[in-house]
C-alpha cells in the first residue's frame, strides 16, 4: 500500500531525522539570522541581532538554494549539492493540491514505466514535511470517482498507520517487530539490470519513487541479494524527499517479512507488467537473473512486543489533545522538519512571533543525508521567510534554543520527544491527526484499519 511513495514501502515522514533541524554556522556560539527587511539577494551575510554574522535564507528557487546549502551545510551531506526537480515550499504544495485529480488512480497507481502512465500523485514530500496535512488531502478527493477515492484514502490511512506504528514502537522499529532477518553488509542493488538501474537512478537524482519501485528495490536488496535490510532502509532514508523512519521502516519490514506475514518477491513478471519495454532493451533479456521468483528468506520469529497489541499510555503516542500550556507567553515558534507548513498549529496561532528552525548539525553529520533533502527544506524556509520573520540556526537544538520561551506543535517522533523534554516549551499544540491514536493494536494495517472511525 502506498501514498504515492509515502506508504507501503516507505515513505514521508522524515521521522527519525525526527526532527528538528539546526544553526547555520559551525562556531561555538550559535549564529542567528533574522531576515526582516533584508533582500534575499542583497544580504547573504547580513549582520543579525547583536552584530552576529547572519546567514540569509535563499529565495525559493533551486539554483540559489543549492548554492546556499553548498555554502553552509556541505560538510553535513553525503553527496555534492544537487536539487531534485521537486520544489519545496507552501506555494508548490498548494499548487499541486489544487491540481489534484485521482481519476484512474486505482488502476494506475503501481505503474512504473512509461512515466506518463503513472497514476501516483507525488504529494508525499509535502505531506511528509507538514506542508499538506492528511486531513486536507483526504477532503480534497471527496468528489473523486468512488473506487479511486476509496483506494487513495486507503493509502492516506496507510500513512497514518505508519505514524501510529512508529509513535508507539519508536526505536524498536530499527529491528524487525515480528521476525528477524539476517543480512550481509554491502550494497544490495546489482547494476546492469535496467529495471534496477532506472529505479536507483531516480532515487539518487530526484529523491522520489513510486511505491512499486520501492518494493522492487527493497525486495532485490534483502531477499534476492541477501543484504541487511536496515542498510537498504538507511539508503532510502538518505535520498527520499519524503523519507521518514515511520513509513520507510514499516515499508521495508512489510516487504522483507520482518513485520508482515509473508515477504514480497521481485521478479521479471512484475517488470513486464508495470514497466513494459524495459525487459526488451535489457542485455540480459535472454538469460534474466530475476526470471524466477526468489526463494523465501530465512526469517527467525521473535516474541512480539506487547506494545504491538496495546499502549500502556495512549497519550504518549498521540500527544496533547488541546493546547498544553506550562509557562508564560512564548517569544518564538519552534518549527520542526515534521511541520513546516503555514497551517502548522503553533505557527498559525502566533502570526506575529518569529519562526525558529535549527539544522541539527550533530544529527545530520551522523545521517549524511543527500543534499537534495536539505535543499528541499531550505526552499521551504526561504519561502516562509517572505511572509514572516524566520530565524535559522545550525547546531544542537537543545543548546541553540535553551532558555527560550517556545511554542511548538507536537510531532509524533522520538527525536521530538527527547528535545521537547529538554527544552520544555511553554505552549505545545496538538498534532493534526487524521485519526487520533487510541491505544489499540498496531500489529497489522488491516486490524488497525477496522478500528478507525473515518
Amino acid at each position: 500500500m502506498d501514498l504515492d511513495g509515502v506508504g507501503l514501502v516507505f515513505s514521508l515522514w522524515f521521522a527519525a531525522l525526527c526532527v528538528i533541524f539546526t544553526p547555520l554556522f559551525g562556531s561555538s556560539q550559535p549564529d542567528r539570522a533574522d531576515f526582516r527587511g533584508c533582500s534575499p539577494l542583497d544580504c547573504l551575510a547580513a549582520p543579525g541581532p547583536g552584530n552576529t554574522p547572519g546567514v540569509q535564507l535563499p529565495p525559493p528557487d533551486h539554483a540559489t538554494a543549492t548554492s546556499w546549502v553548498e555554502a553552509h551545510l556541505a560538510d553535513l551531506t553525503e553527496t555534492p549539492a544537487a536539487a531534485s526537480s521537486l520544489r519545496g515550499g507552501q506555494a508548490e504544495a498548494d499548487r499541486r493540491l489544487a491540481a489534484l485529480d485521482i481519476t484512474g488512480y486505482a488502476a494506475r497507481r503501481n505503474e512504473v514505466r512509461p512515466l506518463d502512465a503513472r497514476g501516483a500523485t507525488q504529494l508525499s514530500p509535502w505531506i511528509r514535511h507538514g506542508l499538506l496535512s492528511l486531513v486536507e488531502v483526504w477532503d480534497a478527493v471527496a468528489d473523486a470517482p468512488g473506487r479511486d477515492r476509496q483506494k487513495y484514502r486507503d493509502e492516506l490511512l496507510w500513512q497514518e498507520y505508519a505514524r501510529h506504528w512508529y509513535a508507539r514502537l519508536r526505536e524498536r522499529t530499527r529491528h524487525g517487530v515480528r521476525a528477524r532477518l539476517a543480512g550481509g553488509s554491502g550494497e544490495g542493488w546489482v547494476h546492469g539490470l535496467p529495471c534496477v538501474d532506472a529505479c536507483v537512478t531516480e532515487l539518487h537524482t530526484d529523491g522520489w519513487l513510486v511505491n512499486q519501485s520501492r518494493m522492487w528495490l527493497a525486495s532485490h536488496w534483502a531477499i534476492r541479494e541477501g543484504k541487511d535490510w536496515r542498510l537498504g532502509e538507511d539508503e532510502f532514508f538518505r535520498h527520499l524527499l519524503d523519507g521518514s523512519r515511520a513509513a520507510n521502516r514499516l515499508g521495508w519490514q512489510w516487504t522483507v517479512g520482518a513485520g508482515s506475514s509473508k515477504p514480497y518477491g521481485f521478479s521479471r513478471r512484475q517488470v513486464e507488467k508495470r514497466a513494459p519495454g524495459l525487459c526488451g532493451s535489457c542485455p540480459h533479456r535472454d538469460a534474466c537473473p530475476i526470471e524466477d521468483w526468489p526463494d523465501d528468506p530465512s526469517l527467525d520469529p521473535i516474541e512480539r512486543p506487547v506494545a504491538l497489541r496495546r499502549a500502556d499510555d495512549p497519550t504518549a503516542d498521540a500527544g496533547p489533545d488541546a493546547v498544553l500550556r506550562t509557562g508564560g507567553d512564548p517569544d518564538a515558534v519552534w518549527l520542526t522538519a515534521e511541520s513546516l507548513g503555514d497551517a502548522d498549529p503553533a505557527l498559525a496561532a502566533h502570526p506575529d512571533l518569529p519562526a525558529v528552525f535549527v539544522f541539527d548539525a550533530p544529527l545530520l553529520r551522523r545521517l549524511r543525508l543527500s543534499a537534495k533533502r536539505l535543499i528541499f527544506l531550505a526552499e521551504c524556509l526561504a519561502e516562509l521567510s517572505e511572509r514572516r520573520s524566520v530565524e535559522v540556526y545550525r547546531g544542537a537544538p537543545t543548546e541553540v534554543l535553551a532558555g527560550r520561551a517556545l511554542a511548538v506543535t507536537h510531532a509524533p517522533v522520538p527525536g521530538y520527544a527527547r528535545r521537547a523534554a529538554a527544552l520544555r516549551p511553554v505552549a505545545e499544540y496538538p498534532w493534526p491527526w487524521l485519526t487520533r491514536p487510541t491505544g489499540g493494536s498496531v500489529q497489522s494495517f488491516s486490524a488497525w484499519r477496522k478500528a478507525q472511525r473515518v
